[in-house]
Formats: structure tokens, C-alpha cells, sequence
């Protein structure tokens, strides 16, 4: 009795264990002031509780709702598509983005081992251009890269623009993010491309009429490596 007892807890344990794990909310994009238990960059998930003090200040982008909330002082709940805040400030903006998509195509992406392709691609057709998985609102991307190694950017739609770029630790900010915005590169408003690194790759479009320069975290985002 006692063996099948153990043999159901380990299996309730099975279930459960997967469901803890949660897929992050939002991107920390800006802070100021002394935020601890936070830093530029940090992914926080539903639920999870930051302190700011009366002159401390973060801003988050809400990845799925593309809320960009910009807090100052209070205490901070993290929710699934805006935070709750208590004791604060708080001055909300909707941005454009598809960071939901994103994390999805990431996530297929670490699991496969492979991307998946809508069409066949072929070089001798344009009709085989992938489908992208998604759209991003800045000329310049901002790509997760961990493990660091060869980064290659090549347009689709049209030959002839690649990018290639061996990253190195010092190119990357908090190790494992490479902004293409402080490399002075800039993809092509309206065009198709697929990012290779490490046996990853996405293919993604930049919307027509998308910015230059360090526009806002969320809209800009790419991962190349799912998060373990």
C-alpha cells in the first residue's frame, strides 16, 4: 500500500511540476533609482512582487497585451497582461508588438529542434519564402543569442542583404542579449528574414513601418534560444 501511495504522490508531482513553470509576462525595459531584485532586461513572470521605493522607477512591456507601463515608487504585482500597483504611479501605453507570438515560436523552436515551415523553401521560388512567425516594430532587433556563436541574418523577400556576426560577450548586454540598434545595423522596413544561431532559427518580418533607433523593448525582441 504504501509503494502505490509513493507511486501516486510521484505522479501528482509529474503533473504539477509543469504547470509551475511559467512562461514570462513581461520585459523589464528601463530602471532607475535603486529597484533591486530586478534588472534591465529580466523577464518577470505572473504573480511575481517587486518593491519599488518613492523615487525608484521601472518599465515593463507586457509581451501578449503590449502594454508598456512606466511605474514609479509602490509596490509592483506582476500580472498576465498589466501589473497591479499599489502605493504608486503608474502611466500606461499600448505599443506594437507580437511578443506573444514570439515566445511561442521560441518555445516550438527549442522543443523541435527545428523550425517549421508553412511552404517549402526553395532559392528558385518566391512563392517558397517561409511564412514568418511573427513581426517586429523596430528596423534594429534586439536578439536573446544565449549560447553566444555565429549570428546570421539573411533577407528572403529579396537577395543579396545578409548579416553575419560573431558574437562575443562583450557585444552582448546582461550576456545574452545582442541589440542591433547599439551595433548601428538596420534591417529593411517591409522585409523577410531568417536569424540562424546554434542549430536555432526564426524567420520573422519587420513591419513597413517600423522605427529606427532603440524603440521599445517588447516590439523589437527575438529569441533564439528557448528559456530552460
Amino acid at each position: 500500500m504504501n509503494g502505490i501511495f509513493a507511486m501516486v504522490l510521484q505522479a501528482a508531482g509529474m503533473l504539477v511540476s509543469p504547470v509551475a513553470a511559467q512562461a514570462p509576462a513581461a520585459v523589464v525595459e528601463e530602471v532607475g533609482g535603486g529597484v533591486t531584485g530586478v534588472q534591465f532586461m529580466d523577464y518577470v513572470e505572473p504573480g511575481q512582487v517587486i518593491r519599488l521605493g518613492g523615487h525608484d522607477r521601472i518599465v515593463l512591456g507586457y509581451l501578449k497585451s503590449c502594454w508598456r507601463e512606466t511605474i514609479t515608487g509602490g509596490t509592483v504585482t506582476v500580472g498576465t497582461e498589466q501589473s497591479e500597483v499599489a502605493g504608486g504611479e503608474v502611466a500606461r501605453a499600448k505599443i506594437a508588438c507580437e511578443g506573444g507570438r514570439m515566445m511561442l515560436s521560441a518555445e516550438l523552436a527549442g522543443k523541435s529542434g527545428a523550425m517549421v515551415f508553412r511552404q517549402v523553401p526553395s532559392r528558385q521560388s518566391a512563392a517558397a519564402v517561409p511564412h514568418p512567425q511573427f513581426t517586429l516594430y523596430g528596423l534594429s532587433p534586439v536578439f536573446e543569442v544565449r549560447p553566444g556563436g555565429r549570428l546570421v541574418v539573411e533577407r528572403l523577400d529579396q537577395p543579396g542583404e545578409r548579416h553575419e556576426i560573431a558574437v562575443t560577450d562583450q557585444q552582448l548586454v546582461r550576456g545574452a542579449f545582442l541589440d542591433f540598434a547599439k551595433a548601428g545595423v538596420a534591417l529593411a522596413a517591409g522585409g523577410i528574414y531568417r536569424a540562424k544561431l546554434a542549430g536555432q532559427e526564426i524567420v520573422f518580418k519587420i513591419d513597413p513601418n517600423a522605427k529606427p533607433g532603440d524603440a521599445p523593448l517588447a516590439g523589437r525582441l527575438a529569441r533564439l534560444q528557448a528559456r530552460n
